[in-house]
């Protein structure tokens, strides 16, 4: 049985209602902040899409206020099942804006109340990351580079593992300076949640923003050269599940 949710957020970005919107409403922006890469059409009825080889999707915008209102919907499934985003972008004083979402639609049967949860915890870290984005890389288009976990024994506790192999103190905090060591990437720690399955910690560096998803995956925006970054981070997680990693 399919089912209805709903997730709301609010954040205020330290840029332009214009910066904000380059960041939702271009395909380059949204990959500097979100998955990607994204393809955007910028009308009302335009087509939006996000291809990343192993996931697809396509989405119509019903929404097109440029500044201030943008929302899509995702094609249905056969069984009416859809993804829905609205962003509603307001400029404040001293040149901040207030971005308002609704990640909403119909899941299919199976998916309920822990996906949700996951879903909304990965909101809280993207929209942290467009803040991040527009504060200190506005400008800079970013190229999403993702890589996954292998395939491990369930319970496996990747957490420390990863944190030791990056050579990031178990103890870090949001303010710390850290080395990713095995890539000699100088920056500071932005983001971090320590919950079970929900870990998550972000870097902001000099030209980038890595995003360290559990144990799960890696989502890094780098605003540069990226040839080959997807490679070594996928080879990077190989090494640590084979135990080679130092």
């Amino acid at each position: 049985m399919t089912r209805e949710f709903e997730i709301r957020k609010e954040v205020e970005v330290a840029g332009t209602p214009e910066q904000v919107w380059d960041a939702i409403a271009t395909g380059p922006g949204i990959d500097s902040w979100f998955m990607g890469p994204h393809t955007v059409d910028g009308r009302l009825g335009g087509r939006m899409s996000i291809d990343m080889g192993f996931f697809q999707e396509a989405s119509t915008i019903t929404a097109w206020e440029p500044g201030k209102h943008l929302a899509y919907e995702s094609d249905k499934g056969e069984d009416g099942t859809f993804h829905a985003m609205e962003f509603l972008v307001e400029g404040r004083d001293q040149g901040s804006t207030v971005l308002r979402f609704v990640h909403s639609g119909i899941l299919a049967d199976g998916w309920g109340d822990e996906f949700v949860d996951q879903q909304s915890k990965g909101w809280d870290m993207y929209l942290f990351t467009l803040g991040q984005y527009v504060e200190h890389f506005a400008g800079r288009p970013g190229t999403y580079v993702f890589a996954q976990w292998p395939e491990q024994p369930e319970g496996a506790g990747n957490w420390p593992v990863l944190l030791d192999a990056l050579g990031v103190p178990r103890d870090a905090e949001v303010g710390d300076e850290v080395t990713l060591k095995p890539f000699g990437i100088n920056g500071v720690v932005d983001y971090l949640v320590r919950h079970d399955a929900h870990n998550f910690l972000g870097v902001r560096g000099p030209d980038g923003l890595y995003r360290f998803h559990g144990t799960n995956a890696v989502g890094h925006h780098v605003f540069g050269d990226a040839t080959g970054e997807a490679g070594r981070w996928q080879a990077f997680l190989a090494q640590i599940v084979g135990g080679q990693t130092s």
